[in-house]
This record gives structure tokens, sequence and C-alpha cells, in this order.
């Protein structure tokens, strides 16, 4: 026993002073003191030795496991050392290594026209005016004149919340101007952009969602030589002097006289193309003269009164002042696209 003793504790040290890993060290402690280990098996046996072997073998076993010990302990605290300077010089860092340039994002092109039709308002002397997506049919149609039965309420144009068609997805900004007339005083000049949804397909110029900015003036002595003045003059600021229009007669509900105004196409100049869909226009906004009957449901004297009102798409505003060819672009986040902008 005493020569397997001696063995254990020469393979044991031999073993530790080579241990380059705190989990080397680990695997040796196991090996040689663990449950199963070779020096807890020997000690097994003492129970075999006479009683006058008993009290040397078991000090010198005592002796071999107190120098095992102490050499684990030395051998695993050199390891962590050696795990630690290793993994310092795998962290270094090199400060004199150029640093990686960070990818800083900008203005989608379409808010950047949202704002610039902002401050052109603003510097006529416009409030800017936010509401709620989700309306009450009472303020998107009803007190805009447009009555039960109308094609515009039907189900298959509007996306709706309740069985009774009571509240649903706005589908234009105009219930902010009846809004408008309810709370402040007069006179009012307001725009008000935000998201609208109507039962559009996909296509070039047409999407469930999309993005609208409606206009209203109300004062005395308004008169339809006023709108077009003030959308000419927004459009020149937007597109460049000399940018042609052409206002086309038209009907809602919401005003009378009413009218249609498109900007020639950006993508062929008028000749016709699958964007203009060969008209070599695009409609731009809907407007007119605030209906009378929509200025007295907001309790306003029509016959001392009167005011104008427009509605625009931003995407399609979008699309003429960057030439940009298909509205998709807009809303499909192609960074490829986003970063020409």
């Amino acid at each position: 026993m005493k020569s397997m003793l001696e063995n254990i504790r020469r393979e044991a040290l031999d073993a530790l002073g080579q241990a380059a890993l705190p989990e080397n060290v680990e695997a040796l402690r196991v090996k040689y003191l663990g449950k199963k280990g070779e020096l807890t098996a020997i000690l097994k046996q003492m129970g075999k030795l006479s009683a006058e072997e008993r009290p040397v073998m078991g000090q010198l076993a005592n002796k071999v496991r107190g120098e095992i010990e102490q050499a684990i302990a030395s051998a695993a605290a050199a390891a962590e050392e050696r795990r630690l300077d290793l993994q310092l010089k795998q962290e270094a860092l090199d400060v004199t290594v150029p640093g990686r340039s960070m990818t800083i994002g900008h203005k989608h092109p379409m808010y950047t026209v949202l704002d610039e039709i902002k401050d052109i308002f603003i510097g006529m002397g416009f409030r800017i005016l936010d509401g709620p997506e989700i309306e009450l049919a009472e303020y998107n149609f009803t007190k805009l004149n447009t009555d039960e039965g109308h094609p515009a309420r039907e189900w298959s144009d509007t996306f709706y919340f309740t069985e009774d068609s009571s509240i649903l997805l706005r589908t234009q900004t105009s219930p902010m101007q009846i809004r408008a007339m309810e709370t402040y005083p007069l006179p009012l000049r307001v725009i008000a952009p935000g998201r609208v949804y109507r039962k559009d397909e996909v296509d070039a110029t047409h999407s469930p969602m999309f993005h609208q900015i409606e206009g209203l003036v109300v004062d005395k002595g308004i008169t339809m030589g006023d709108l077009k003045g003030t959308l000419n003059t927004v459009v020149e600021k937007l597109y460049g002097a000399g940018t042609k229009t052409r206002f086309r007669p038209h009907h809602f509900p919401f005003t009378e006289p009413s009218c249609e105004m498109d900007v020639q196409c950006h993508e062929c100049g008028g000749v016709g193309c699958r964007v203009c869909k060969g008209e070599g226009w695009i409609e731009m906004l809907g407007a007119g003269m605030v209906h009378p009957k929509v200025l007295e449901g907001c309790g306003i004297d029509s016959s001392v009164y009167s005011g104008w009102a427009f509605g625009i798409g931003l995407e399609r505003t979008a699309l003429r002042r960057f030439n940009i060819s298909d509205l998709r672009l807009i809303f499909e986040n192609d960074v490829r696209f986003l970063t020409q902008f």
C-alpha cells in the first residue's frame, strides 16, 4: 500500500504541474480525491491492514492527501491566472484601429413633404390640428352633408367597427373641419394632417392606408378665388414656379361649388404614361367652398361667413415632389430607395 500511495502522490503532482486550465485542475481533483478517486479507493482498503500497520499507513495517506490538496490549490490559482491573461489578450482593444462608421437614418421623403407643407401653411397663419383615427360616422359623414345611402358610406368602401356603421376608421381627415368649427372661434384657418383608411386595391397610385391633409378657412368674404390662389401658391412653393395645374368641376357633398385640382404628370410631362394612366395629369386634391349646410350645422351663419376647404393626398404629393413613379415604394421601407432622399 505504501508504494501505491507514493505512486499516486507522484502521478498527481506531475499531472497538476502540467494542468493549464481550471477545468484540467478540477478533472484531476476528481480523479484523485473524488468519491470514486484513486486515493479514496486505497483508503477504503485500510480495514484489511493489521492494527500495527493502520496508524502508519493512515499517517502516510493523510500526508499524501495534504500534498495533493496543496498542489491542487496552487495549480488552480496558476491556471486561473493563465485563463485571465488569455482572456485579456483575446479581448484587447486596439484604440488606434479606426472605428466603424454608424449609419444614421434620415427623414422619410413623405414626412419631408409634410413638414414643407406645414411650413407653408404656418407661414400663411394656419393652425395645425390632430384628431382621432377611429371616428364617429356622424363626424366622418353626417355632419359633412354625406347622408345615409351615399356610396362613400358603403361597407365596400369603408372599414367599420360596428354593425350599425356608427364607428369606423376615418376615410378622410375632414372630420377635423367639423371639430375645428365646433371648437375654435372665427375667423378660422386650419390644416389637419393624418392617416386615413379606404378599401382601395394597392397599385402605383392607391393604398388602403394613406395620409391626407385637410385644409379649412372660414371668414367673412371668402371666395373661390381665394381657394385657387392659395392652392396655386402652395403648389409653386412645393414644385417650383410655373408648375402647371388645372381645376375641374366636381361634386362633393360638403362643398358647393366643388372642384378637383390636377398637377401635370411628373413622369411623362403631360404626354401620358402608366403613372397618370395616360391622361398626362395626376389628381392632387379635391376642394371647394364649404357647403352652407355644413356651416349651419356647426352653428355658423352662412349668410355672414363663407369658407373653403380642400383635402390633399400626402403620398401623391411626395410622388410629384421627388419624381417617384410608384406609391408602393413609399411603404416598402427598402433602404435602397429611402437612402436616395
